[in-house]
Parts: C-alpha cells; structure tokens; sequence
C-alpha cells in the first residue's frame, strides 16, 4: 500500500437501516394525513374555451316571459249537418267569404219527402175526421131542439087541459078519472122536457170536449208537418253568420248523417292570439295579462282573456285579444314573439340563463373560485325567471363566477379544473 491509497471504511449497518426505517414511517405518514386530511373529491380538467362563464350581478328583475302567439280568428263557427242527406251540390269553396244565409251545400233525401208525404195523409184525415165530429154535433143539437121545441109544445096543450079539467071538475063536469089522467099526462111531458134539457146538455158536453180533442190533434199534427216540412230547408246547408269559409269537408255524392261535421267558418271581424305557455308558469297567470307583440315593425299590446287549463307535454294554452288596434294585413297562422309581463320588476340578484339548468334542476352550479383556476360544486335556490335570467334567491353572491353552459360532459365531477 503506498501513501496515497486511503483504506475505505463501511458504514455502519444499523445506520443504513435507520435510514430505511425512517424514510418508510415518512412515507406512511403522508399516506394517513392523505388518507384522512387530503383531497379527495373528483376532479375534471376543462378548457375554458368549450365553456360559458357569467357573472352573478345585482339588478332588476322584470318579471316576464317569451311565448309565441299564433294569430287566430276572434271566433270559429262549426258547421254540423242538422239533416243527414246526399251531397248532390258544392256551391261555395274553402276560402270564399260568406253572407248569412247563402247556400254552401245542398242535400237530397227521399226517405225524407216521404216521410213528409205520409205526415201529410195523416194530417188530412184528422182534418177530415175533425169536419165531421163537428158536422155530426151541429146535427145532433139541432135534433135534440126540434125534440125540445115538440115536447114543449105537447106540454103547454096537456098543461092547459089539465088546468081546464081541473075547472070542469069543479062543477062536476067531468069525472075525476079524467082529471088525473089529464095530471099524469102533463107531469110526464114535464118530465120528458127535463130529461131532453140534461141530454142535450151532456150530449153538447161530449161532443165539445171530442172536437175539442180533435182540434188539439190536428193542431199538433200541423205543427208537426210545418217542423218536417221545415226540414227541408236543412237540406240546403246555409252560412249562419258572416265570415269565411274556413274548411268544407264533405265531396259530392257523399252521404252525410245528422250530425257531421261540415266545416267551419272563421269570424274576420277581429283577431286574437293563441299563446303555448310552460306548465312552470300555470300558477302565474291569470286573465288580464298583458303582453306585447310585433307585427310589421310596430309594437302591439294584448291581454289574456281565456285561459285553457288542461296541460299537455308540459304545455297549456291562453287566448289573448288586442288592446287598443289590430294590425293590418294580419293573417291567421301567422306568428309573432309576446313579452308577457307576469309582474313588477324588482332588484334582485341575477344569474345568466344557461344550459346548466338541464342537468341540476336549478339545484347547484359550479362556482368558479377567484384566482384558483378551479370551479367547484355549490347548492342555490332559484326563484322567478325570464328568458335572459334567473332569480336567485340563495347561495350566490354579486360578483361570483358561474358555470352556465351545460354540465352534461362533467359527469359527476367535484371540481373542475380550468386551463
């Protein structure tokens, strides 16, 4: 060994394993403080750039909503068949304006001019049957006053011998045989007088009360005929108001039944619009709304005057009626966006209407937190809404940052790390 060679010496081996030992219990260490005191909520990385970031601002809140008013006609006439019959005439096309009364269609039916044909022959022979009950009881009461007249006359000729025979027997002219006789012949021409009177007193009774019967008949029956004759007209489908011919469903030679119906005739006198509203708001509104809408560049007001309460995926219907004027060259089906004011506009604090609220329900958002580059879950509670905003009425704070595009692509992410 010469004097520049060193003898190395080794290190103690409890040292190294010291060493060891202690770099272990470290790493155990931050393993538990990781365990119970580390993060452990999911995360997400996210580019800002395929995101939407609002502001939470205090402001005024106006309380409306965005609906899209269809216009209609103030009023739809249904044509219903009120005869059933066969198509033989088309006088007026879908389209065509109309004056009360005109003739649209025109019906045959045979079984119907039959029918009245029939009625006809039953109303003659009641007419018949009725002339000669009263015929009949013209006769009888002038029988029964000739019978009357007679037996009158037989009883003043017996009433006068009986009075002379009481005379003469006085005197003992006459016996008293003959006396009675003369009696008992004028009580029953008496009595045969009384009963004539009360026979022809029943018998004008009943034949009264018979024509009378017969009377109220024929006067039903022609009452009846006038209906069915009446019936007719129906055969000729007529407009019942003004207006324009909106649908005409039946063709010609097309057998309709009572009932059908026809088509339907639109009032033009007006127009009103027919607004689609989200179930949300069902609670909210009320008739005398107010909305505005634009037509041609010009601002028009209008207020809900039937509200139709049944809902139907998620929708329900008003109508709304113009205020003031209606706009000119205004046509049915026609569309046109309505502000409808649901109330007063108050402060409140305001989030950005977004995509977000598909997937949570209002009930949470991610919060960006300032100068972290981090977004993370929190709770809120919105209230009122409008097509720019919502209400918020907890949770948010002027001047936090929120996610609002949608949250469909973050699955159940804790935080979201923006880059």
């Amino acid at each position: 060994m010469n004097g520049m060679d060193r003898k190395i010496e080794k290190k103690h081996p409890q040292l190294k394993r010291a060493i060891w030992i202690s770099a272990i219990a470290v790493l155990l260490l931050l393993i538990i403080y990781s365990m119970f005191f580390g993060d452990k909520s999911s995360k997400l990385n996210i580019e800002t750039d395929k995101i939407t970031i609002a502001t939470v601002e205090r402001d005024i809140f106006q309380d409306y909503i965005a609906v899209i008013g269809t216009v209609e006609p103030i009023q739809t006439i249904y044509l219903d068949a009120i005869e059933g019959g066969r198509v033989e005439e088309i006088l007026r096309d879908e389209g065509s304006k109309l004056h009360k009364g005109d003739v649209i269609i025109r019906l045959s039916n045979h079984n119907l001019l039959l029918e009245i044909s029939n009625h006809e022959a039953e109303v003659a022979r009641a007419v018949n049957e009725l002339r000669q009950a009263r015929l009949l009881m013209v006769q009888q009461q002038l029988i029964n006053q000739s019978s009357i007249i007679d037996t009158r006359k037989v009883l003043k000729q017996q009433e006068r011998m009986f009075r002379n025979n009481e005379k003469l027997f006085e005197t003992n002219s006459i016996s008293r045989e003959e006396l009675e006789k003369s009696r008992e012949e004028y009580q029953a021409s008496l009595e045969k007088l009384n009963l004539l009177l009360e026979n022809q007193k029943q018998d004008s009774m009943f034949r009264a009360i018979q024509v009378a019967a017969l009377e109220s008949s024929v006067s039903r029956m022609e009452k009846n005929l006038v209906l069915i004759r009446a019936r007719l007209d129906n055969l000729d489908i007529k407009a019942p108001v003004d207006g324009e011919l909106a649908t005409l469903n039946p063709e010609v030679g097309e057998v309709i039944n009572y009932g059908t119906r026809i088509g339907t005739i639109n009032i033009l006198d007006s127009y009103k619009l027919k607004a689609e509203i989200d179930e949300h708001y069902i609670d909210r509104v009320k008739k005398g709304l107010k909305g505005a809408c634009d037509f041609s560049g010009k601002d028009y007001t209008a207020h809900i005057e039937k509200i139709f309460p049944e809902v139907k995926n998620g929708r329900f219907f008003v109508d709304m009626i113009f205020d003031d004027s209606v706009p000119s060259q205004i046509r049915i089906g026609q569309t046109s966006r309505i502000r409808l004011e649901l109330g007063e506009s108050r402060p409140a604090v305001l989030l950005s209407r977004g995509g977000f609220y598909q997937s949570t329900g209002g009930q949470w958002v991610y919060v960006v937190l300032p100068e972290q580059h981090v977004a993370v879950k929190r709770a809120i509670r919105i209230g009122r809404q409008n097509p720019r905003f919502y209400e918020i009425i907890e949770g948010l704070e002027p001047g936090e940052k929120v996610i609002v595009s949608g949250y469909d692509n973050f699955g159940n992410a804790d935080k979201l790390i923006l880059k």
